[in-house]
C-alpha cells in the first residue's frame, strides 16, 4: 500500500468533506432528484440481479435471486418512505407554539457494511446520506470488498449524470478493506451508521464519534396454536429460508405450545422442515457442525453461514429427506453456551422448544432473549389479543411480529408498518444509541427557532393534582 489505513482514509475524508460542501447548497428538489435516480438506477431487474450474483460468488453466501428481491424491497421501501420527506432548510412548523424546525446535514458518514446484506445496505445507506445532504464513505466487510466498490461505481455514475459530486459516495476500495481501515474511518468522520457483528458495532461506539448501531439478532416466535398452522409453517419456512437465512432477523428459536406441537411439526413437514430430536446423534453432530469448539467457546462455524439446509446436514453426516428446506433442532434444556443452539445460527436452522402454556412461553423466549438477542425482535402467531399485549409490555424487544414472517417483517415491507431499513436498532437492550429501525431521518441535525407567544404557565391549582397535594402537605 502506498498509505497506511489513517492516511488513506483521510484521503477520503478530505473528498468527501469538498463534496458534502457542495451539496450543502442543494435545494429539497435537488436531493429528491438525486435520490430517486439512484433507487430507480440501482433497482432495475438486470442490475439487481447482477449485484446479487456478484455477491454470492465472492462471499458464497446466500441465493442471488433473494438477493435481488431485497434489493427490490429494500431500496425501493427506504426510497418510498423518504420520498416526500422535507431534509432541507424549514421542514416543520408550529404556529401555537411559535416554534420552527430547520433541517441540516450532519457531514461525513462512515458506513459499516455486512456482508450477509452486502448488496442492499450500501445502496440504502447511500441515498439515506443523499436524501440529507450528507457524503458517504462505504467500508464494506471483506467478503464483499469487490461488490461493494462495483455498486458505488453505479451509485457515482448516477451522480455525474445529474452533476451532483461522485465523492458524496465513496467506498473503501479492495486493497485497503481491512478492521484497521474501519476503525480508522470510524474515527475521522462525522456519524457513524453501522450495521455487522457485535464486534465492529462496539468499536463504533467506542470510536469517540456519535454512532447508531444494531444489536445481536436472535429472533424468538411462539406458536400457540390458534391461528392456521399450515399457514405458520409456511411463513416460518419462507422466513428462514429467504436468502440461507443470512439476515439475523430470521426465526432462530420456535418456542410452540406442547398441546399443539406434535401437528404443527407434521405442517412444518409439509412445508420443508426437518426435526431433529433431543438427545439425538444427529443433534450431537448438527452442534459440532455450527460450534466446533463448543463447549470451550461458541464460535459459529463460518463455513455454514447462509448455505442451504441440506448442505449444513450433508456437513454434519445426518441424512434429511429430499426437500428439506430447514432443519430444526429440539432444545429443551438450559439456556446459554452450553446450550448453543439457544442463539443465533444465521442459517437456515432454528431451535425448537415446547412450553406448557403463554406463561411459561414467555418465560422461555425470555431466557433465550437474556443469553442473546435482547433488543432485536420476537414474534407470536396466535388469535388471542391479550397476548400479544402481553409480550409488548413485558418482553424487553424493540419490535414484536403478529402472524408475521420475521425476517420479511422487522426490518419493514410493504405489509408491515416498520420503517423499512438495513440498520435495526435494538434499544439500551442491545447496547443501542436508538430503538426504531434506523432511516434518513437520524441523519439529519435540527435548528428550532423560537417567537414570543402568549404564556401558556397554569395556576398551581390547576397544574397539581388536589389529592397528592394534600397527601404531601398531611
Amino acid at each position: 500500500m502506498a498509505m497506511n489505513s489513517e492516511e488513506y482514509v483521510a484521503s477520503l475524508v478530505k473528498k468527501a468533506k469538498a463534496a458534502q460542501e457542495i451539496a450543502e447548497g442543494f435545494t429539497q428538489e435537488k436531493v429528491d432528484e438525486l435520490t430517486c435516480a439512484v433507487a430507480y438506477a440501482l433497482t432495475k431487474p438486470e442490475v439487481a440481479l447482477k449485484f446479487g450474483e456478484m455477491l454470492v460468488a465472492e462471499s458464497h453466501m446466500g441465493v442471488a435471486k433473494d438477493k435481488q428481491a431485497k434489493m427490490y424491497g429494500k431500496i425501493k421501501g427506504a426510497y418510498f418512505q423518504m420520498k416526500n420527506g422535507k431534509s432541507v432548510g424549514l421542514c416543520d412548523v408550529d404556529e401555537k407554539m411559535g416554534m420552527e424546525k430547520y433541517a441540516k446535514s450532519i457531514g461525513v458518514i462512515g458506513a459499516i457494511i455486512p456482508v450477509t446484506n452486502g448488496e442492499a445496505t450500501p445502496v440504502v445507506k447511500s441515498i439515506m446520506a443523499l436524501k440529507t445532504r450528507n457524503a458517504i464513505i462505504l467500508a464494506p466487510h471483506p467478503k464483499a470488498r469487490k461488490v461493494n466498490l462495483e455498486i458505488t461505481n453505479a451509485i457515482r455514475e448516477v451522480l455525474v449524470k445529474f452533476d451532483a459530486p461522485a465523492d458524496l459516495v465513496q467506498a473503501i476500495e479492495p486493497e485497503y478493506v481491512s478492521v484497521e481501515t474501519s476503525q480508522a474511518l470510524m474515527k475521522q468522520v462525522d456519524f457513524i451508521l453501522a450495521t455487522g457483528g457485535t464486534p465492529m458495532v462496539r468499536q463504533a461506539y467506542s470510536s469517540g464519534n456519535p454512532a447508531i448501531g444494531v444489536g445481536t439478532g436472535n429472533v424468538v416466535s411462539m406458536i400457540d396454536g390458534t391461528t392456521d398452522l399450515d399457514k405458520v409453517a409456511e411463513m416460518i419456512v419462507r422466513s428462514k429460508t429467504f436468502d440461507n437465512a443470512t439476515s439475523c432477523s430470521t426465526e432462530n428459536n420456535i418456542i410452540v405450545f406442547e398441546d399443539c406441537y406434535d401437528k404443527f411439526m407434521e405442517a412444518m413437514a409439509k412445508a420443508g422442515g426437518y426435526l431433529i430430536k433431543e438427545n439425538t446423534e444427529d443433534k450431537a453432530k448438527m452442534l459440532k457442525t455450527l460450534w466446533p469448539a463448543s463447549p470451550a467457546n461458541h464460535d459459529l462455524n463460518r463455513a455454514i453461514v447462509a448455505q442451504p439446509a441440506a448442505y449444513i446436514a450433508e456437513q454434519a453426516g445426518v441424512k434429511v429427506p429430499e426437500g428439506t428446506k430447514m432443519i430444526m433442532v429440539e432444545e429443551n434444556g438450559g439456556y446459554g453456551n452450553e446450550f448453543p443452539f439457544t442463539g443465533e445460527k444465521l442459517s437456515p436452522i432454528s431451535g425448537v422448544r415446547k412450553c406448557k402454556d403463554f406463561e411459561d412461553g414467555v418465560q422461555k423466549m425470555m431466557n433465550i432473549l437474556n443469553y442473546q438477542g435482547k433488543g432485536h425482535s420476537c414474534g407470536i402467531h396466535t388469535s388471542i389479543k391479550e397476548r400479544v399485549t402481553a409480550l409488548g409490555e413485558r418482553i424487553p424487544v424493540t419490535k414484536v411480529c403478529v402472524n408475521q414472517p420475521q425476517s420479511l417483517t422487522n426490518s419493514g415491507s410493504w405489509t408491515c408498518g416498520f420503517p423499512i431499513s438495513m440498520t435495526l436498532g435494538c434499544g439500551t437492550w442491545g447496547h443501542n444509541s436508538i430503538s426504531h429501525n434506523a432511516t434518513w431521518k437520524d441523519l439529519l441535525n435540527f435548528t428550532y427557532v423560537s417567537r414570543p407567544i402568549p404564556s401558556f404557565q397554569p395556576k398551581d391549582e390547576d397544574l397539581f393534582d388536589a389529592k397528592v397535594v394534600a397527601k404531601v402537605n398531611a
